[in-house]
């Protein structure tokens, strides 16, 4: 499967558009392939009752540090922490996470509102913001969602990133229309991060949705428990089985690793 750089230089199934007019499509791979109803029902049933689609959105629509290491990044976090004499604020595991945000929740935990933790998550914004350029589009998520806004189902982004980086790459996607104003992202509130359901909650409550109604995208058991708190169904997106096996021992019970199927039920 192809995965492509950020750019909107190309034309392919990146940008495929289908709407309900749109009789035939092109293939969406570089093979032709046949249309089936094998699709299990439970994924079925997520995608016809979904109103709303919430999408987290390192994961199911792109790898944002597919070429700026997100372990890079979280060592630095921890290295300018002990620049300053803060070596003490993490633990061991903390500093050898490979995740910013861990690095970044933990300093909230020990110094909640600081200007310490106000300056470490600017840093963060600004090391997500030189990712865009290297992001890795998920294969098939440019084309879901504009079918699915091109059906009327209302989209919203609830993620742990940067709003700010969000609309930057979406409007280096031209997918900024399908989402706007719907983009909720980090604030300086970190306690409100998932497994906090406090960005879901703004998304539903903002668009007028009930929970039942709307349907959660995400790649990591943060994203399931922000979900299941918010009572929000969820769909797992992995893209390998390590990915897989976390969202499924966290209690997933529906998860595909391509996104492919979604996009074909929603088509039809």
């Amino acid at each position: 499967m192809v995965r492509r750089p950020l750019g909107n230089h190309h034309v392919g199934p990146d940008t495929l558009l289908v709407t309900p007019e749109t009789k035939q499509t092109d293939a969406v791979t570089a093979e032709k392939r046949t249309e089936t109803d094998e699709e299990p029902n439970e994924l079925r049933r997520l995608i016809e009752d979904a109103r709303v689609v919430l999408w987290d959105f390192d994961g199911p629509i792109c790898r944002l540090f597919a070429g700026h290491s997100a372990e890079r990044v979280a060592n630095d976090l921890a290295t300018w922490l002990e620049s300053r004499g803060l070596h003490g604020l993490l633990t061991e595991g903390e500093r050898e996470s490979l995740d910013p945000h861990v690095v970044l929740r933990a300093v909230d935990r020990r110094h909640p509102g600081s200007d310490l933790v106000a300056e470490l998550e600017e840093r963060l914004t600004q090391e997500e913001s030189r990712a865009t350029v290297s992001a890795m589009p998920t294969p098939y998520a440019d084309p879901l969602i504009r079918t699915w806004a091109a059906v009327g189902t209302r989209l919203a982004i609830t993620t742990n990133n940067s709003p700010r980086v969000v609309r930057e790459y979406l409007a280096s996607r031209g997918l900024g229309a399908c989402f706007a104003p719907h983009v909720y992202g980090r604030t300086q509130e970190l306690n409100h991060l998932k497994p906090d359901p406090h960005c879901i909650n703004r998304a539903l409550n903002a668009i007028g949705a009930a929970p039942e109604n709307a349907l959660m995208i995400g790649d990591a058991p943060t994203d399931l428990l922000a979900a299941q708190a918010a009572g929000v169904p969820f769909l797992g997106y992995a893209r390998n089985e390590r990915k897989g096996k976390l969202l499924y021992d966290a209690g997933a019970e529906t998860v595909v690793d391509s996104l492919e199927p979604v996009l074909r039920l929603v088509r039809h």
